[in-house]
């Protein structure tokens, strides 16, 4: 862990802070890449998981996330999926409603593009 010894008369700036937290972060990721981090947290909290690697340069195109609760709230409450993709970059999220009104996620994606076959 790493710790960071400030002395009275330092000035703690909202950069300095970040930076010490990117520092933390990046020894806890134990040198591996944004997205093997992303795939390994994710398998060790039990959230389902599909991918998709682009044939020709095998680089992961496509990623599907689902935590187990919102799967088991979709069996629960399947009426209700609108799916919504209007971020700058090509992540698209289920979200459903239950009885009650309240919406919850189902899914997030980030894709590669946003062409139909994209979608399949």
């Amino acid at each position: 862990m790493l710790v960071v010894q400030l002395e009275f008369y330092d000035i703690c700036s909202a950069h300095k802070i970040y930076n010490v937290v990117a520092k933390i972060k990046k020894n806890q990721m134990q040198g591996k890449n944004m997205v093997d981090e992303i795939l390994c947290l994710s398998a060790q909290r039990g959230y389902t998981m599909y991918y998709r690697n682009c044939e020709e340069s095998n680089v992961l195109s496509d990623i599907v996330v689902a935590h187990p609760i919102s799967i088991a709230m979709i069996r629960t409450w399947p009426y209700v999926l609108v799916m919504d993709i209007t971020y700058n970059m090509p992540l698209l999220e289920a979200v459903a409603m239950t009885l009650t009104g309240k919406n919850f996620t189902v899914a997030t994606t980030f894709m590669c593009n946003e062409q139909a076959t994209t979608y399949r």
